[in-house]
């Protein structure tokens, strides 16, 4: 009884450390909006084009965010990506990761009054 669990265990687990990982659009200077589908999958739409770096990138989802708000959609958490990096903004910041599940890295946080700045930028009160 035990062998026929134990090996439905073991199969379920192995068939998990071959699922691929999601990765982000590596599309040159290309600003994706990560958007979740109600089957669970997830779709990247193109937000901005021409985007030279990553900031100008953060910059476009960060003004999506504001206008999602203006418009009274109270949508505190967007992702996004850019050449292969998530972009991930909360009421804290801007967080980068490599792959969706891994670390995520402080790459600007918000000021006192709500503006986004590089970490270490602001001094400290």
């Amino acid at each position: 009884m035990r062998i026929p669990v134990l090996t439905a265990v073991l199969a379920a687990a192995a068939l998990a450390g071959c699922s691929k990982d999601l990765e982000a659009p590596t599309d040159p200077q290309v600003c994706w909006h990560m958007a979740t589908l109600p089957n669970g999958h997830v779709r990247f739409n193109r937000l901005a084009a021409n985007q030279p770096d990553m900031e100008h990138c953060a910059a476009q989802l960060e003004a999506m965010r504001v206008r999602f708000a203006g418009l009274g959609v109270s949508q505190d958490e967007l992702v996004g990506a850019y050449q292969g990096q998530f972009l991930f903004l909360d009421r804290n910041g801007i967080f980068t990761a490599q792959r969706y599940e891994g670390n995520r890295y402080p790459f600007l946080v918000r000021t006192g009054d709500g503006r986004l700045a590089m970490p270490g930028a602001m001094p400290s009160q």
